[in-house]
């Protein structure tokens, strides 16, 4: 017997197809009168196509589900919640707090514009999206990310074990408290980034913005150009190698930091009692 399929209707039901297994959902319209909530709610194998949702919590505790070339509202609030091994492809995510505490879960080609979007998830994996969200990826962990442009305020706030590379972030700051991550060939713009981290590695990174990693442990910084970076590295324990200036560092913890040139080096009464950090200019000043 081959797969149920439901095909070009129109469903505003409270629970329209709760609990359907083995199904093929496609080309339908989920609105209308009865405003019903949680359409999908329940699923198992499930394939959702070419369909636009307009009414609340559709797609909650969905184990193996597809979901292709949908249109999701700012009306269809909550959108993916309590799901397992879920693809979401080429589709658009309009509602606040669309994923959230979600396992195995993969986007791919998707524009996304979600407030608080990708909180407490685990095993997340992210490539070639778009994404506007005021406070994205809220503690979630095992984190894969690849070719992401994202504009926010507060994120990757507490996510721990993340990868992210050739991503552009911009920011108002990112990754506080931190742990365990790794950036590599990013744009990173932004105001005070990453402080409280925790082994992050940013390698050949463009950051771009004010007072930067402060109060971090075991920061690395490989090959990566800081721009218009002021008061950098207070209280860090820090490798880094810059290339070009970086603006100002103040008191940093201990560690290495080696640039081009950097405009003022701050050792002042508030330095922490012990703290020994070697700072290298490559090029002497004039």
């Amino acid at each position: 017997m081959g797969k149920k399929t439901i095909e070009k209707q129109t469903l505003d039901a409270e629970r329209a197809l709760y609990g359907e297994r083995d199904a093929e959902i496609r080309q339908c319209r989920f609105e209308g009168p009865a405003d019903g909530e949680s359409a999908l709610k329940e699923c198992r194998d499930i394939l959702v196509q070419a369909c636009d949702f307009h009414l609340r919590y559709p797609l909650w505790h969905v184990t193996n589900g597809v979901v292709k070339d949908c249109r999701m509202t700012e009306t269809c609030r909550a959108a993916f919640w309590y799901d397992h091994n879920m693809r979401i492809e080429s589709s658009r995510l309009g509602g606040i707090k669309a994923l959230r505490e979600c396992d195995q879960t993969v986007l791919s080609g998707c524009t996304i514009d979600s407030t608080e979007f990708g909180w407490f998830c685990r095993g997340l994996q992210m490539q070639n999206c778009s994404l506007h969200s005021e406070y994205p990826f809220l503690r979630t962990r095992d984190v894969r990310i690849e070719h992401l442009r994202m504009q926010g305020k507060y994120s990757f706030q507490y996510v721990e074990n993340a990868v992210l590379r050739h991503c552009v972030l911009d920011t108002k700051d990112a990754f506080w408290h931190g742990k365990n991550i790794t950036v590599e060939d990013s744009v990173i713009r932004g105001e005070y980034l990453a402080w409280y981290s925790e082994n992050l590695r940013l390698v050949r990174c463009k950051i771009v913005g004010t007072q930067p990693f402060c109060y971090a442990k075991n920061l690395v910084l490989e090959d990566c150009e800081m721009v218009d970076c002021d008061l950098a590295f207070e209280n860090t324990t820090v490798e880094a190698t810059v290339r070009g200036n970086i603006l100002s560092v103040k008191n940093p913890a201990g560690g290495h930091i080696t640039a081009d040139s950097i405009g003022e080096v701050i050792l002042d009464e508030h330095l922490w009692p012990g703290a020994a950090c070697q700072i290298t200019e490559r090029k002497a000043r004039t």
